[in-house]
């Protein structure tokens, strides 16, 4: 009789235990953020579930040459639209395993990944001198991470943009979680067009967004017009470095698969970013890679180990088979995945930085 209590007792002790492991293991492990995504809140935007798998297709087939892109008027008008799909497929699964700023920042000694990001986001509060008062923009502000670091650091009110409701509608449900709603605001939109009146903001950034321009101009000419007089603009992009070699098969290689994995069409030397802010009428005040030494790895964060990489394959493939994710996210997982080998790859050759810092100041008369 005893034999068999310890044996049920065994038996529910063991259940009690998977159960616990399937949870930890699907519905915490992995997550970037407390309370944040989970795998089992991954959506794929506003995308019907029926579609993912399609829409996935179609955005893969449509930057196959991502250099083409800027040099076909009728394909550069269509990459709005294809990077809004690309955002639909992408935000849940970085939400999920990156954390609500998605962005690289140099690796800082002594700090956790999310207090490097925070001290990489207040950096641009003080590039720009933003204080309270202030009304800033954010370009391309994505889910709005930086935003709400922003505007808790300096106490100033910043409007995002992004070409992605379902960016803008993360965005607004985290502002409101912390508890900054007064104080930040996204809208829906291009920021090759923006909804806003001529200097309406006091200062204005970028981080790691205008990447998805066509022409870096187009975008650079529109924060100027919104720009006060004497305001403050500052952009981390993503470049080349004078490193990279055209001639060299690999290097080409490696900038393909980021320019591909990241919705790029076409990334920009290094040397051509001041020529280009100088060119639609900025001053250009301060230039730098923040990803040089002394900064430490930017891309650290991303060199994933084989256990995690199969731990998330396996469970969206679980997920999927279940019905519970929809068809298509083990393949964008795939492309995030590469996309990370790649970005890894630029960084440790040096031939890549997302992170290439100018400051710009728009002229007072």
């Amino acid at each position: 009789m005893e034999m068999e209590a310890n044996a049920t007792l065994m038996l529910w002790t063991a259940v009690i235990l998977t159960f616990g492991f399937l949870y930890w293991f699907v519905c915490v492990m992995g997550a970037a953020e407390v309370k944040g995504k989970g795998a089992l809140d991954l959506k794929m935007g506003s995308i019907n579930r029926s579609e993912v798998h399609n829409k996935y297709t179609q955005y893969w087939s449509f930057f196959r040459q991502p250099k083409e892109l800027s040099s076909s008027a009728a394909a550069a008008s269509k990459v709005p639209s294809i990077i809004s799909t690309y955002y639909d497929l992408i935000t849940d699964i970085t939400e999920w395993g990156w954390g609500q700023s998605i962005h690289f920042s140099p690796a800082v000694q002594g700090c956790s990944h999310r207090e490097a990001t925070r001290l990489h986001e207040e950096r641009v509060a003080d590039l720009i001198r933003a204080r309270g008062g202030h009304k800033i923009l954010d370009v391309g502000c994505g889910i709005g991470g930086p935003m709400r670091a922003i505007a808790a650091y300096c106490g100033a009110r910043v409007m995002g943009i992004t070409i992605n409701q379902y960016q803008v509608s993360r965005a607004q449900f985290h502002n409101k979680k912390a508890g900054l709603e007064n104080q930040c605001e996204v809208v829906c939109g291009n920021f090759l067009e923006m909804p806003f009146e001529e200097a309406s903001f006091d200062k204005a950034y970028s981080i790691e967004a205008t990447c998805h321009a066509p022409r870096l101009e187009d975008v650079y000419s529109e924060v100027f017009r919104v720009l006060k007089p004497g305001g403050l603009f500052v952009s981390y992009e993503w470049v080349t470095t004078p490193l990279y070699r055209g001639d060299d098969h690999r290097h080409v290689e490696i900038i393909h698969g980021i320019e591909r994995g990241g919705a790029l069409p076409g990334l920009r030397a290094q040397g051509e970013i001041a020529g280009i802010a100088r060119k639609v009428g900025f001053e250009v005040v301060e230039e730098e890679d923040l990803a040089l030494p002394p900064a430490g790895p930017w891309w650290a964060r991303l060199k994933m180990g084989r256990i995690a990489y199969w731990r998330n394959q396996v469970m969206l493939s679980v997920l999927t088979t279940l019905g519970l994710a929809p068809k298509g996210v083990v393949e964008v997982h795939d492309m995030l995945y590469e996309t990370a080998i790649d970005l890894t790859r630029g960084g440790e050759t040096g031939i890549f930085s997302p992170m290439y810092m100018i400051l710009c100041r728009k002229p007072v008369s």
